[in-house]
């Protein structure tokens, strides 16, 4: 995301978010949207079914350097999501992404901003960078 679309989309969240403008709605808000990321995932797969999810124990070689560690590790799920579950995964994602523009804009932070430094975060310290 450039700086411009950033700055673009976080001027109409401040312009168009009227009703729920308390910080208490819109941190409950986003831990809403957030919830329906989840559920919309997880009908994909217990509805749809165009995703699967097979989950067990993580394992790698005893020997293996971390770097190399997302060779054997799984994210567990099988499978796309179909045009229709892209779709709503889409509008909910995108519904999360608001209300975050919006705890930006109430905390007086720019997104492009967040995003740029959590991005240097992760170049600089690589896999490291969620310690």
């Amino acid at each position: 995301m450039d700086d411009k679309c950033c700055a673009d989309f976080q001027a109409a969240v401040d312009e168009y978010l009227i009703r729920h403008r308390s910080v208490l709605d819109v941190l409950t808000k986003y831990q809403e949207a957030t919830a329906r990321v989840n559920r919309a995932l997880a009908k994909a797969v217990t509805e749809c079914g165009c995703v699967e999810i097979k989950a067990g124990r993580q394992s790698a070689p005893a020997e293996v350097q971390y770097s190399d560690l997302k060779n054997f590790v799984s994210s567990h799920v099988s499978g796309e999501p179909c045009e229709h579950c892209k779709e709503i995964l889409t509008k909910e994602l995108g519904r999360s992404l608001f209300y975050t523009a919006a705890l930006c804009n109430i905390a007086g932070l720019s997104l492009h901003d967040v995003l740029r430094r959590e991005h240097r975060n992760i170049a600089t310290l690589g896999i490291f960078h969620l310690s």
